[in-house]
C-alpha cells in the first residue's frame, strides 16, 4: 500500500492525523501556556479591561485563521516540492522555477538561506521557553517551589538532549496520544470557563480586534509582540508535510488542534473577565487546585514533545543543507532502521544544548524569554510569503493582481508582527537574530567557498578525450581491479587520477570517473539514481544523483550499475579521493576573513569516506594544495 493509499483510507488517514497531532503541533499547541499572559505584560501598557481582553482574543483568533489556516494549511502546503515542505524545500522549488536573471536567483537563494538560518535561533529558544513555562506551574501550585523551577527545567532539558543519541522512534509512539490528551484537557479547561462567561465568544467578531487598535493605538501595536506567540510553530505544518501528507495535517488542525486552541484561549479570556488578577498566569489558574500538579506533568510532557520536534527539525535542516552544498559534512547517525528521516547529529545536539542551558540560566523565566521569542519566527514567515508569491507567479502562473492581493493579505500581518517583535531586540530579541546571522554567514561562506574552489580547480583540468588518446599512444602499466575516482566535475580528468598516474605510473584495468550530484528535489527514485557513460579504453563516467533528503550510499548506488553492464566487486575496487589543502590568499573571490573561515570549516568537515559510506580499507587519498 502506498503512502497516498494510506492517506486515502479512513483508518490510515486517522492514524496519520493522530501522529501529526503529536509531531507537528507540539510547538503551536503549547503556546497557550504563555500567549495571553504575555499580551498583557506591563511593558505593553494595555489595560486589563473588558474590551481589551476581547480585542486580544479577536487578534489571536483571526491570526490563527489567516496565518495558520489560510496561509500554511491551504496555500503553503500546496507549494510542495514533490511532497516535501519546509524553507529549504521551498527555496529549492523556487530556484528550480526561477530561470533567467542570475541576480534574482541569488536574491531568492539568500532569502531562503537566511530563513533557514533563523530556524536555528528558534530551535534554541523553543525548548527553553516551552519547558520553563510548563514547570512554572509549580509556582502556582506551591509558591515555595519557585526557586526550584530553573533547576528542574534544566534537568528536563539536559535529559532530553542526552536522550537524542538513542533516537525518538520508541518515544515517538507516545507523541500522538500524549498531545491528543493535552489538547482534550486544555479544551475542557477552556470550555468550563466559557460556560461561566459565554459573553467572551463575542471576540469571534473581528470588530473587537479593529476597535482594540483604535482605542490603544501604539500600545495595541506593542501587544502584537505577545499575540504573535499564538502562531509560533506554524512553519512546522509545512515543514513536516513530507512525513504525514497534506490531508492528515489539515484534518488534525481543523478537527482537533484549532478548536482546542481557540477554546482554551477564550477560556483564559473568560477567566480574566471575571478575575483580572489571574493575568499573572491565566493558563494554570484555570486549573482546579487538585489538578495543578498533574497539569504540570502533562504540560512538561507536551513541551518536551514540542522541543523534540524543533530539535529533530534542526537535524533534518542541517542534513538538507549538507546535501545542497551549504554546509560541510558532519557526522550523521541513523536512529531508526525503518525511517530514513530519523537522524542524530552529535555536533548540532551539543551546540543546541549549550545554547538552551545558557538561555534558561540567563533569562530565568519564560516571561523574559518571550522577549527573545517571535522575531526569528516572524521573519521566517515573512520570507515564506515572499517565496510563495514567486511560486504563485512563476510556477502556478496566477494573475499578477491575484498573487499581489494574496501576498498583501499575508505579508502585512507578517511584517506587523515582525516589526512589533523588533522593538524587543534590546530585551532579548538580539539572540535569535545573532544566531541567524551567524549561521547565515557560515552557510553562505561555505557555499561561496565551494564555488571558488571549483573555479580554481577548473583551469588545471585536462579534457578526457586527449587524455584517452595519449593513453592509447603511450599505454601505462595496467594493474588488476577497478579504480573509482570521485570528482565534483562532470568534465575533465579528476586530479586524483592524474596524481595516481604521475606518482604510481600505473592504471587499473577499469577506471570509473564518479560524480555525485544533489538535485533540488527531496528524493531521487532508485531507477533514476545512476547514469553510466562508456568513454572507451575501459573508462566510464558515472553520475550518481540524490535528492536533498536522500541518504548518500555510494557502494549501494554502484550496485545499480549492473543493469548498464558495469558490475562492481568491492573487494577488488579502490576509491581514490583528492584531498585539497586550502591556502587563503588576497586573490579576488571572498574577503580574507571569509576565506580563513572557509578553510577552518573545511578542516573540521566530516570525511568523504564516512559521509558516502565508502569501505575504509578500500580508500586512497591523494593530496594537493589550492590557493583560494
Amino acid at each position: 500500500m502506498t503512502s497516498q493509499d494510506r492517506q486515502d483510507s479512513r483508518p490510515g488517514l486517522l492514524a496519520l492525523a493522530v501522529g501529526a497531532v503529536g509531531v507537528v503541533y507540539g510547538d503551536i499547541g503549547t503556546s497557550p501556556l504563555y500567549t495571553v499572559r504575555e499580551s498583557f505584560v506591563e511593558a505593553h501598557g494595555v489595560a486589563l479591561t473588558h474590551d481589551n481582553v476581547l480585542g486580544v482574543l479577536s487578534l489571536i483568533f483571526w491570526s490563527l485563521l489567516t496565518l495558520v489556516t489560510a496561509k500554511y494549511t491551504v496555500l503553503m502546503m500546496r507549494a510542495d516540492n514533490r511532497g516535501e515542505g519546509g524553507i529549504m524545500a521551498l527555496t529549492a522549488l523556487v530556484l528550480r522555477g526561477a530561470t533567467g536573471d542570475p541576480g534574482r536567483r541569488r536574491l531568492l537563494m539568500t532569502l531562503g538561506l537566511f530563513g533557514a538560518a533563523l530556524f536555528y535561533g528558534d530551535s534554541m529558544i523553543t525548548p527553553a521557553i516551552s519547558v520553563l513555562s510548563a514547570v512554572e506551574g509549580l509556582k502556582i501550585a506551591a509558591p515555595v517551589l519557585d526557586r526550584y523551577i530553573v533547576p528542574i527545567s534544566m534537568a528536563v532539558l539536559v535529559a532530553l538532549f542526552v536522550f537524542q543519541r538513542r533516537g525518538t522512534e520508541r518515544v515517538g509512539r507516545l507523541f500522538g496520544p500524549v498531545m491528543a490528551t493535552w489538547f482534550a484537557v486544555i479544551a475542557l479547561l477552556g470550555a468550563m470557563e466559557i460556560a461561566r462567561h459565554p459573553s467572551v465568544l463575542a471576540a469571534l467578531n473581528p470588530y473587537y480586534g479593529v476597535r482594540f487598535f483604535l482605542n490603544n493605538r501604539w500600545n495595541a501595536y506593542l501587544a502584537l509582540g505577545g499575540v504573535v506567540l499564538a502562531v509560533t510553530g506554524a512553519e512546522a505544518l509545512y515543514a513536516d508535510m513530507g512525513h504525514f501528507g497534506k490531508r492528515p495535517i489539515r484534518l488534525a488542525w481543523l478537527c482537533s488542534v484549532l478548536p482546542a486552541l481557540v477554546i482554551n484561549y477564550f477560556g483564559q479570556g473568560a477567566l480574566l473577565l471575571s478575575d483580572p488578577a489571574a493575568v499573572r498566569n491565566p493558563f494554570y489558574l484555570m486549573v482546579p487546585d487538585w489538578g495543578r500538579y498533574p497539569m504540570v506533568v502533562l504540560a512538561t510532557m507536551a513541551t518536551v514533545i514540542a522541543s523534540q520536534a524543533v530539535i529533530s527539525g534542526a537535524y533534518s535542516l542541517t542534513r538538507q543543507a549538507i546535501q545542497l552544498g551549504y554546509c560541510p559534512r558532519m557526522e550523521i547517525t541513523h536512529t531508526s532502521e525503518r525511517e530514513i528521516g530519523q537522524v542524530y547529529m552529535p555536533w548540532i545536539n551539543w551546540v543546541l544544548l549549550a545554547a538552551v542551558v545558557a538561555l534558561v540560566v540567563g533569562f530565568g523565566s519564560s516571561s523574559r524569554l518571550a522577549s527573545a521569542y517571535g522575531i526569528a519566527v516572524t521573519a521566517t514567515m515573512a520570507i515564506d510569503s515572499v517565496l510563495l508569491f514567486v511560486v504563485m507567479r512563476g510556477l502556478w502562473h496566477w494573475p499578477a493582481w491575484l498573487a499581489a492581493c494574496i501576498l498583501g493579505l499575508f505579508l502585512v500581518p507578517d511584517l506587523a508582527f515582525f516589526s512589533a517583535n523588533a522593538l524587543k531586540i534590546l530585551h532579548g530579541g538580539w539572540f535569535p537574530l545573532l544566531i541567524g546571522i551567524a549561521v547565515f554567514v557560515l552557510l553562505s561562506t561555505w557555499q561561496r567557498g565551494r564555488q571558488i574552489l571549483f573555479q580554481r580547480l577548473r583551469p588545471g583540468a585536462i579534457a578526457v578525450e586527449p587524455f584517452l588518446d595519449s593513453i592509447k599512444i603511450h599505454p601505462p602499466t595496467r594493474v588488476p581491479g577497478t579504480a573509482v575516482f570521485m570528482t565534483t566535475s562532470t568534465e575533465g580528468v579528476p586530479h586524483a587520477l592524474l596524481h595516481n598516474l604521475n606518482h604510481n605510473k600505473v592504471l587499473h584495468e577499469r577506471n570509473v570517473l564518479l560524480t555525485v550530484a544533489t538535485d533540488e528535489i527531496p528524493r531521487v527514485p532508485e531507477e533514476e539514481r545512476i547514469e553510466v557513460q562508456p568513454l572507451g579504453g575501459d573508462f566510464f563516467r558515472v553520475k550518481v544523483r540524490y535528492g536533498f533528503k536522500d541518504d548518500p550510499d555510494i557502494p549501494r548506488a554502484l550496485q545499480l550499475a549492473k543493469r548498464f553492464g558495469l558490475e562492481f566487486n568491492l573487494m577488488e575496487t579502490s576509491f581514490f579521493l583528492s584531498r585539497e589543502t586550502l591556502i587563503p590568499t588576497v586573490a579576488p573571490g571572498m574577503a580574507l576573513w571569509r576565506e580563513r573561515l572557509f578553510v577552518g570549516m573545511a578542516r573540521n568537515a566530516g570525511t568523504v569516506t564516512g559521509y558516502f559510506k565508502l569501505p575504509t580499507n578500500r580508500v586512497v587519498e591523494l593530496g594537493t594544495q589550492i590557493e583560494l
